[in-house]
């Protein structure tokens, strides 16, 4: 049996021990022989039809046609004596909606109305105008019970559909679509946060101010702002505004203040926490009257970054599972089904039949070898996301190592990495650049070894990818790596830059906030190598 087989099979059984015991409980309670031995009679009938339907496909059909006969057969030989037992009539009805829909209930009815009228007529030459009610009321409640059976299939087919998912997201989009016109602030995160941290500042004189929101169970900066000319907001800083914003967001009150006269609020809609602010005003608040103006000033933006941040997430969950799937297929399809023409290619260079041919077929087995290790790499890309990393540095530690021992280059990784982590969509972008870059120095620099080095300040981040081979060259028509890194770097707000190493090789740099010491590209090369 199907799943859904076995839920209909699990209903049919509780709807007829329902009516059952309720009918029983009447008979008994009234004392009326003949509706308890007509409740007992269909009830034995019930057992055996509810132990065949353990074969659906066989029995169903024809079931749906004698069970509504047979019931509606003993409420006829019933009727003239006792109207107690007609209730088992909504039973047939409603179980025919379950099995096969409105088909179903309706031939179930048309059975046993038909039963009951031709005993009548043959039987007892007629019917009463008591009994007329009794089996019209009856017949009525199993057409609505019937159809209530038959939402009830819709339902758990629906549920049973692999496809149901696809339905609700297409829905879901069309309407997301159709509403981003209405969007006036758009869906980037970091623009709706600085939105924040631009009306905090009209409401409140601050010398810093720092913008979190949730990541799993901690906090990440969205933006920081520093307003002290002398002084970043390093990360010491940024440090101990991040306590008080957790101290915040995992407290009941939603303003915090510390005994430094820092403050942390948090930002609530009716949804739920969006995220916390943490200021460093430069001179003393009224808490109460604080926190009542900019709960007030801030709810619509916090509204507006809360349907951001999950955009995002949505976004990061489906080019995920798309990354996986792709992998699946290019692994168990595309490169093992290269793998085996270079089984072949093996077999018959095995005796090759003249030079030209063997010459002709080692090349064949070069090329073939660099499509699967292309495809390899591809696989690896597809697989590879900082999600199933603890941190960004250690996602792009893993790509390296396994691009690394696919292309046979060395891969040395540097990471300085604060222990506060950067938001999961600015992550992701960074890591695809970092991917991008050494694919393109093992691919086409003919280098011999490549360094990354990745700093990780949030809200800010530097990655620097160098290589000793060729340099910058010619762009190829048929390539779009660097325009993709672009593109990657512009949806972060950050900057990409590509600089020939002295002494030969090229360095990608993409640098996120303005925090990154900008070291000389020859000063840094040195120190990496």
């Amino acid at each position: 049996m199907t799943t859904l087989q076995r839920q209909v099979f699990r209903l049919s059984a509780a709807a007829r021990a329902f009516v059952l015991v309720v009918l029983l409980g009447s008979a008994v309670y009234a004392r009326d022989d003949v509706a308890l031995h007509t409740v007992g009679a269909v009830g034995g009938l019930w057992l055996v039809v509810q132990l065949a339907e353990r074969w659906p496909e066989r029995t169903v059909p024809v079931l749906g046609v004698l069970e509504p006969l047979a019931v509606g057969a003993a409420c006829g030989l019933s009727l003239h004596q006792s109207t107690a037992a007609i209730g088992l009539m909504t039973v047939p009805a409603f179980t025919g909606g379950l099995h096969r829909g409105v088909r179903g209930m309706g031939v179930a009815l048309s059975a046993q109305v038909s039963a009951i009228v031709a005993l009548a007529y043959l039987g007892y030459n007629g019917i009463t105008r008591e009994q007329s009610v009794a089996t019209f009321t009856w017949t009525v409640t199993g057409l609505g019970l019937g159809l209530v059976a038959c939402f009830v299939r819709s339902a758990l087919l629906r549920s049973n559909d692999p496809l149901t998912p696809y339905y609700y997201a297409q829905t879901l989009i069309r309407q997301l679509i159709g509403l981003s016109g209405d969007l006036s602030s758009g869906l980037d995160p970091t623009i709706l946060g600085g939105a924040i941290m631009a009306r905090v500042d009209d409401e409140l004189p601050t010398a810093r101010l720092a913008l979190y929101v949730p990541r799993e169970d901690e906090l990440v900066p969205l933006v920081t702002k520093s307003l002290d000319p002398g002084a970043a907001a390093g990360p010491a800083d940024l440090s101990d505004h991040l306590t008080l914003a957790q101290s915040a967001w995992d407290g009941e009150e939603t303003l915090v203040l510390d005994a430094e006269g820092r403050l942390a609020l948090v930002l609530v809609t009716d949804a739920g926490r969006v995220g916390v602010v943490a200021a460093t005003p430069t001179a003393g608040v009224d808490a109460r009257d604080l926190q009542r103006r900019l709960t007030r000033a801030l709810h619509p933006l916090a509204v507006q970054l809360d349907t951001a941040l999950l955009f995002a997430r949505f976004r990061d969950t489906a080019t995920a599972e798309e990354r996986r799937r792709l992998s699946r297929e290019m692994h168990d399809g595309v490169a093992q089904d290269i793998a085996s023409l270079g089984y072949l290619v093996d077999i018959v260079a095995a005796s090759p039949p003249g030079p030209k041919q063997e010459a002709q077929l080692e090349l064949l087995r070069e090329r073939i070898s660099a499509v699967v290790a292309e495809v390899r790499r591809t696989v690896i890309t597809l697989r590879t996301s900082v999600g199933a990393s603890e941190t960004l540095g250690t996602a792009i530690t893993s790509i390296a190592r396994n691009l690394g021992q696919v292309s046979g280059i060395p891969i040395a990784v540097t990471l300085d990495e604060q222990p506060t982590r950067l938001r999961p969509e600015v992550e992701a972008e960074l890591f695809r650049i970092a991917q991008e870059a050494m694919n393109n120095a093992v691919k086409h620099s003919g280098c011999t070894q490549i360094h990354v080095h990745c700093q990780v300040q949030p809200p800010s981040a530097s990655i620097t990818v160098s290589d000793n081979g060729r340099g910058m060259g010619t762009g190829r028509s048929d390539s779009y790596g660097l325009g993709i890194m672009q593109e990657r770097t512009h949806l972060i707000g950050g900057i990409l830059t590509l600089t020939d190493t002295p002494g030969g090789g090229l360095t990608v740099r993409v640098v996120l906030g303005d925090q990154i010491p900008d070291v000389p590209v020859g000063e840094e090369q040195k120190a990496q190598l």
